[in-house]
């Protein structure tokens, strides 16, 4: 039996081949094309010819031009499921999440890397991107066959992950085309850069390939995440603002200060120049395999990588901007509900992907 993941990945490309113009070939187009002489002031523009069409198929063809192999062509397709509500939705669901849920990111990255102060890495990507999977997924629930879009929404979405993790822990000295595309919200720490090793033929050497157990590990942790941010929105969504500001505190701003906010000492005999370091640890799944065997001082004094953690003491001046920063963040996710809830069933199903395009926290 063909696996979901594959089935996913053929619609995808069958969706978006009669959209799409490959960039490299347009690009190839355009190196290729002499420059013309300049163009005196006056002289009109001469019109210009119609752009080229890609040339049909022979099967194309044979369906537009006969009513009776049209008929025969659908019926084929819907037998194979081409037609059923499962697969529309599959369809569907990746224009969703392609044109209006992992673009969030990169629409409003001021806010979210300079005023929630998360750093430039893929965990930050995921968390806003997951912010944003878990509001649409909340108006998806409502539509009749809501089941199938949202299954199929979240599905693109690791795929997209998996992708993506794969691309930072084991880049290609040739970029390989992501899922979707490539995001300048996160920097990738092992992306090939020009002084690296090189082979006979000037080729960078491609690094050696990471660990199946690690990437798997890697979508296990993101997977729980997930689920505790959806988990922990819907329980804000139904119980009031204050339960959604301390989840917007727990998720998106790495509940720095949980053990306390530490101010600078002028009285300390120690070391002013050394770093401190704090983070929040989650004790629950993830990285802690045994809770027991866990030092927690030590682990939280340790640096994970993800570039969330406490405020050092000379910048606890920081903690005052959270107030405010999780009302524009709740105020933001309940306008946005409500801005879907108004859309009709057809618009989420059919309409226009710019209609459903999420705005700016701060507008």
């Amino acid at each position: 039996m063909v696996s979901r993941a594959l089935l996913l990945r053929q619609l995808r490309h069958a969706n978006r081949l009669s959209v799409h113009v490959p960039a490299r070939s347009y690009a190839k187009k355009v190196e290729s094309t002499p420059q013309s002489p300049p163009r005196p002031k006056n002289a009109k523009p001469s019109p210009q010819p119609p752009a080229a069409q890609q040339p049909q198929s022979w099967l194309t063809r044979k369906v537009k031009s006969s009513p009776l192999a049209k008929k025969l062509f659908l019926q084929v397709t819907n037998l194979l499921g081409y037609g059923s509500p499962k697969q529309v939705a599959a369809r569907r669901a990746f224009a969703l999440y392609e044109h209006v849920v992992a673009v969030t990111p990169d629409t409003d990255t001021p806010f979210w890397q300079q005023g929630c102060r998360l750093p430039p890495t893929f965990q930050s990507w995921f968390t806003v991107t997951n912010l944003h999977i878990w509001m649409l997924t909340v108006r998806l629930r409502s539509l009749p066959e809501g089941k199938y879009y949202t299954q199929a929404l979240i599905d693109h979405f690791f795929l997209d992950i998996e992708d993506r993790i794969r691309a930072v822990l084991q880049p290609k000295s040739t970029p390989s085309k992501p899922y979707t595309f490539n995001s300048p919200f996160y920097l990738n720490p092992n992306a090939p850069k020009p002084t690296d090793p090189k082979d006979s033929k000037g080729r960078l050497t491609p690094l050696s390939r990471a660990p199946d157990r690690l990437v798997t590990r890697q979508m296990k942790i993101f997977k729980e995440q997930w689920t505790g941010m959806g988990l922990s929105f819907d329980l804000g969504l139904v119980k009031g603002d204050m339960e959604m500001a301390a989840a917007v505190w727990r998720n998106l701003l790495g509940a720095r200060g949980a053990q306390g906010i530490a101010f600078p000492d002028p009285n300390s005999s120690s070391d002013p120049n050394k770093k401190t370091f704090r983070r929040s640890v989650n004790l629950v799944g993830g990285e802690v395999v045994n809770v027991a065997k866990v030092d927690l001082a030590k682990e939280e004094a340790r640096d994970d990588g993800s570039g969330v953690h406490d405020f050092p003491p000379e910048e606890a001046d920081l903690y005052l901007e959270y107030p405010q920063l999780m009302l524009d963040i709740v105020g933001y996710v309940r306008r946005e509900l409500v801005r879907l809830e108004k859309l009709s069933d057809e618009q989420i199903k059919n309409g226009s992907l710019d209609r459903l395009k999420f705005g700016r926290v701060r507008s």
